[in-house]
């Protein structure tokens, strides 16, 4: 059986390589770290999560709740380690960030039809190949998927939160809640009132920022735009934004705030807590100075501070299909936030259906094809050709999901019917060829 060589090994890449190992496919997989890291990185394990540690809703009326529903049902190496290092999050999944990375990492490690080199990939081999280096690729690699993909000079930046000790937080400014008491009591809410939020505004639109060579607020994707960004689009952005106190009622005063920072868990112990929605490029020195204006932060203690990194992306309706193979030579797949899928469980499962094709490709086996009427089919065609206009990154939503023939009354009634017809489709689709070749090993 031919190898299949992966370049990369974040979400995409390692589930990617997961898929096409279970298989019986040989991969050969190109990880720079730990001897070279990104910007953005800190930890030498593979599957590292470098913005939020949450992977967002796990309910099924949530399309990305759709979404880990068909990889769990497909057999996914990131969910089956996000649920096994999951943290208290509500209604959302949120992970161990260490642990779970770590568990990606020795699965693939130890697994028989999987070859790890450790180097920068700094060529395109030949034979098939899958690039899932990321929005972070180094310039020697992003200069050879520059010459294949002369569209592919987009790029936006994206920023990461800060994080904070628990106990560092003063908890007799905070209250322990869930919005409209979803699930358990996990979040940190942090409330203000009228005066203190119009000081903390006035102060961090004019903060001062870390240099980030040609950084530009056009330039930013709206769903990871920086809080002070936000905060100069008008005074009460952030109040329906991040820090919406829609929901979380006060136990003190029985009553909603003006204002509520929310800190999410970020480590099964959860001894430190992420500033939810508070991607920043601020200096450090001005975070401190200015994130210490939240009340129940005045003597926080700040194990991260936020960093801003580039993030890179292809015209992929002008450059890939169905199954994110470049048109003009399909030995060659993208994979990840590079495609223009964004989130963590959109990359992976970008990863998924490249690897889940590609197998079925070198059996000689029809492709799945997975149909719009699913998730991660609906991506799939979504950035080869589904978008109108000026292409951006997109998370996954219903709207890109094939509708109802029929009607059904109220939203999230709708969003379950959607759901459940997917599942059924993806149970369906799992008869073909291409889930059981386990058996050619």
């Amino acid at each position: 059986m031919e190898q299949v060589t992966v370049l990369g090994a974040g979400l995409a890449g390692s589930e990617c390589a997961w898929q096409l190992a279970k298989r019986g496919i040989p991969v050969r997989m190109v990880e720079m770290k730990p001897g070279k890291m990104t910007p953005a990185h800190s930890s030498p394990y593979y599957g590292e999560l470098v913005c939020s540690n949450s992977l967002r809703s796990d309910e099924l009326t949530n399309a990305v709740g759709l979404l880990k529903a068909e990889m769990r049902a497909m057999d996914s190496l990131i969910m089956k380690s996000a649920d096994q290092n999951r943290v208290a999050a509500g209604g959302a999944l949120a992970v161990d960030r260490v642990g779970f990375a770590r568990t990606i990492t020795e699965t693939l490690q130890n697994h028989p039809y999987i070859e790890i080199v450790s180097a920068e990939a700094t060529e395109i081999p030949d034979g098939e190949v899958v690039i899932a280096t990321g929005p972070l690729s180094s310039d020697a690699i992003a200069g050879k998927i520059a010459a294949l993909c002369p569209e592919s000079d987009l790029h936006f930046y994206d920023a990461v939160a800060p994080i904070v000790t628990l106990e560092s937080v003063d908890m007799d400014s905070a209250f322990f809640a869930s919005r409209y008491n979803k699930g358990t009591a996990d979040y940190v809410n942090c409330p203000m009132d009228k005066d203190e939020y119009l000081a903390f505004v006035r102060e961090l639109t004019c903060a001062k920022e870390a240099e980030v060579h040609g950084f530009d607020d056009g330039g930013v994707f709206e769903g990871c735009m920086p809080v002070e960004v936000m905060a100069r689009r008008g005074v009460d952005t952030l109040r329906y934004g991040p820090l919406k106190p829609v929901g979380l009622v006060d136990p003190r005063t029985g009553r909603e705030n003006y204002a509520v920072v929310q800190l999410r868990r970020d480590n099964a112990d959860g001894t430190i807590y992420n500033l939810v929605g508070f991607q920043t490029h601020l200096t450090w020195g001005e975070q401190k100075r200015v994130f210490s204006m939240i009340p129940a932060l005045k003597n926080a203690q700040f194990v991260r501070y936020g960093v801003m990194h580039r993030n890179t992306y292809l015209n992929s309706p002008q450059l890939l299909d169905r199954y994110y193979r470049l048109r003009s030579q399909p030995r060659v797949s993208f994979a990840g936030q590079m495609t223009g899928v964004e989130g963590y469980v959109e990359s992976a499962a970008s990863g998924m259906l490249v690897g889940i094709e590609t197998a079925a490709r070198l059996y000689g086996f029809e492709p799945v094809d997975f149909p719009q009427e699913t998730a991660i089919g609906a991506l799939g065609l979504y950035i080869s050709g589904g978008s109108v206009g000026d292409f951006q990154p997109m998370n996954i939503n219903f709207g890109i999901i094939k509708p109802l023939d029929y009607r059904v009354k109220g939203k999230r009634n709708k969003n379950a019917e959607i759901s459940k017809r997917s599942l059924e489709i993806i149970e369906s689709l799992k008869a073909k060829e291409v889930f059981h070749c386990e058996d050619h090993h």
